[in-house]
Order: C-alpha cells, then sequence, then structure tokens
C-alpha cells in the first residue's frame, strides 16, 4: 500500500515514523521545509520530497499513484488541502485543524468515491470516538463535556505555555466564536469565557475555557448538551483575553508610522517563537471526556481521562503522539478493510463501527496512550 504524508511537523513526523516503522507501507513524506524533511532522513522505510503543497497543481503529482493520503497541514491550509486530495480520487486521513465548514466536501468525496477521515487526532479525534461509540450502544446520551490541554512540564513567565502544535492553530482557538449546545440548541460564546478550575492527579489544578472545540459534532449528534473546553496553567486565560481585548488579535490593518499592519501578523510574529518547544523539552497532554447518559436503564457519569507525557527516547512529544497515533491507527484500520465508507467520515462516525474503535484504541494502548475509564450512578 502506497502511502504520501502532507505535512513533515511535529504531528507529520510522528505519525510518518509510526507508519515507517510498521514496515508494512510504502511510504512519502512531503513537506516545503527541508529541515523538517531532514529530521525524517535517517527513518528507514521512507522517501521525502520537497514540495510548496499550496502551488497549483501539485497536490495532485504528489497524490498521483498512492493508495491513502494522510494531511498533517497547519490550519489554514487545511481545507484547501483535503478538497485537492478527494478531487484526485485517493481516500484520506485528516488531522489538519481548519476553521472552514466542512461538510461541502462531503458530495465531492460521495461523487469521487472516496473515504475522507477528518479530524482524526486526539480532540477532535478520540473524544468524538468516545462520544459516537456511547451513541451508537447507550439506550440515550445526555450530556457530553471534553475538558483537554496540551502544556509544557516546565512552566515559565509570561505565558506558561509553549505550543505543542500548529502555533497558529492555538491562536485560532482564542479568537475563533466557541459553539456549545445548551437545551438542544446551539449557542454561541466567546472564546477564553465561563473559565472553571479542574484538578489532575501528577498535574495539579488547570483551568478550562471555552473553545470552538465541538466542530462537526453539532452537526452529528443529537446530545442535548455538549461542550468542548481547552485547558492552561492557571493565568493564562487571563493573559490571553488581554492581548485580544486590546485588538492584538485583530485582522483588520491599522496604521503604524505610516505603514498598513495587521495586529494579528505582528502577535504571532512574536508570540510564535516565544511559544516555541526547545530541542528536548518535555510536554504533557490532559484530557477528560466525560458522558452523562442511561445505559442499561441505570443513568451514569462515564469518564474517560488521558495522561501523557513526552516520550524521552524518541524525542516525540506528547501531542505529536496523541494526535499523530490515532491518525496512524486509523491508516491501519483503513489498510485492515475495517472502515471504507465514502464520503467524509468525522471520527463520530467512526466510532460507531465497533470493530474500527476498539481497533484504533488497542493501537494507541500498545504505544502507551491509555485512557483510565470510570463511572459512577447518577441515580437518585
Amino acid at each position: 500500500m502506497r502511502i504520501i504524508v502532507l505535512g513533515a511537523g511535529r504531528v507529520g513526523e510522528a505519525i510518518a515514523r509510526d507508519l515507517a516503522a510498521g514496515g508494512r507501507f510504502e511510504l512519502t513524506v512531503a513537506d516545503v521545509s527541508q529541515v523538517a524533511l531532514d529530521r525524517l532522513t535517517p527513518v528507514e522505510g521512507l522517501t521525502t520530497v520537497r514540495a510548496d503543497l499550496v502551488a497549483g497543481g501539485e497536490i495532485a503529482r504528489l497524490v498521483a499513484g498512492h493508495d491513502l493520503v494522510v494531511g498533517a497541514v497547519p490550519g489554514p491550509m487545511g481545507f484547501a488541502t483535503l478538497g485537492r486530495v478527494i478531487e484526485t480520487g485517493v481516500d484520506v486521513v485528516d488531522i489538519s485543524f481548519f476553521e472552514e465548514d466542512p461538510w461541502p466536501l462531503n458530495q465531492l468525496a460521495m461523487d469521487r468515491g472516496v473515504t475522507a477521515v477528518m479530524d482524526c487526532g486526539v480532540a477532535p479525534g478520540c473524544s468524538n470516538l468516545i462520544l459516537g461509540r456511547a451513541e451508537a450502544t447507550w439506550e440515550r446520551v445526555e450530556a457530553f463535556r471534553c475538558y483537554v490541554g496540551g502544556l509544557p512540564v516546565a512552566r515559565h513567565w509570561p505565558y506558561q505555555y509553549k505550543a505543542v502544535f500548529s502555533p497558529i492553530d492555538v491562536i485560532a482557538e482564542y479568537t475563533r466564536p466557541a459553539r456549545l449546545v445548551e437545551g438542544g440548541e446551539v449557542v454561541i460564546r466567546p472564546a477564553l469565557t465561563e473559565v472553571e478550575a479542574l484538578d489532575f492527579d501528577e498535574v495539579g489544578t488547570l483551568e478550562a475555557f471555552n473553545t470552538d472545540g465541538l466542530r462537526t459534532l453539532l452537526e452529528t449528534s443529537k446530545v442535548p448538551e455538549m461542550k468542548e473546553k481547552t485547558m492552561r496553567y492557571p493565568g493564562h486565560c487571563e493573559q490571553m483575553c488581554m492581548l485580544r481585548d486590546t485588538g492584538f488579535f485583530d485582522e483588520d490593518p491599522i496604521e503604524v508610522g505610516g505603514t498598513k499592519v495587521r495586529p494579528i501578523d505582528v502577535t504571532a510574529g512574536l508570540l510564535i517563537p516565544a511559544w516555541q518547544l526547545e530541542e528536548g523539552e518535555e510536554d504533557v497532554t490532559v484530557m477528560r471526556v466525560e458522558l452523562d447518559g442511561v445505559v442499561e436503564g441505570e443513568r451514569v457519569m462515564r469518564t474517560y481521562d488521558l495522561l501523557d507525557r513526552y516520550d524521552r527516547q524518541t524525542g516525540i512529544t506528547s501531542m505529536a503522539r496523541t494526535t499523530g497515533y490515532t491518525c496512524a491507527a486509523m491508516v491501519n484500520a483503513m489498510a485492515e478493510g475495517l472502515y471504507s465508507e465514502p464520503g467524509l467520515s468525522p471520527p463520530e462516525l467512526v466510532g460507531r463501527n465497533q470493530a474500527c474503535f476498539d481497533f484504533i484504541f488497542d493501537y494507541l494502548a500498545e504505544r502507551e496512550v491509555r485512557f483510565e475509564i470510570t463511572e459512577e450512578s447518577l441515580q437518585r
């Protein structure tokens, strides 16, 4: 099976290394950055190619002759890249966190006979799989709450944060209005609002705030209460609110010394280097998914907790592990013939497939990405 990975950033690299380690695929990795590709040069079982993925016709040229594509590009490139891959008629598993509504691509995928699995990371990704499985097996799911954060282990002034995935996608989380579901209706709240404190063993207290993470669940799920919140160390949210409310994230140009500049470009130019993980700097991924509902006639709350750490042996960050290995698991599931539905498939639809769900979480467990599951009765 011939597979091409588009994007060799932290997550793309983790995906490529994992797929190459299995020895079952003929693997190519494409990226515009030679530095990123050079990190993969020592890996046996893959070929690298330098390419500008936004150039006209380049996606079609690269994808030709492959059986499956992995999309691992930054969010701003994600929607266009996914659309171009689908146009080629090749199946795809994508992890790019793009802002655009993905559903216009569904009919294109159906017409091309393409299986296009999107948002196949940790959150969105594993969280959606969990909800999809519950909706397929529970008598009723009444509420879904997802809390997730990727954080540096060491906390440094001023932000106590490093970007463990694409920094420009992090900034988008802080500016994009958050869509939640309350009483069966979609409501919109500003990002960074409704802050709450949560305690986690080995990590301590984190603050969780609204972000726009439900995405496709707004269309595919009938659960009447849903929210997703991003988690950071206490104090970070207030700093981001200050920058946002002062205008540092604004996209409309302002004049400075006779020159038109977009505040967001200046802010990104300053924050991205400040948020850059140093080589060998350790991170941690913390996630909690809570489901309320009825199982076998009893009201319960089931909780899935994940605490994953930087891999010192391989140097792969936790966020790259949890996101990349979920994507690689889906690739292998499709290679095993466990999933082949034509059209656009967010993970909650994949989760309705018991064999595919079990395969993915077993695959993650083999790589020490493990969810602890607890359940308590809500009966009165």
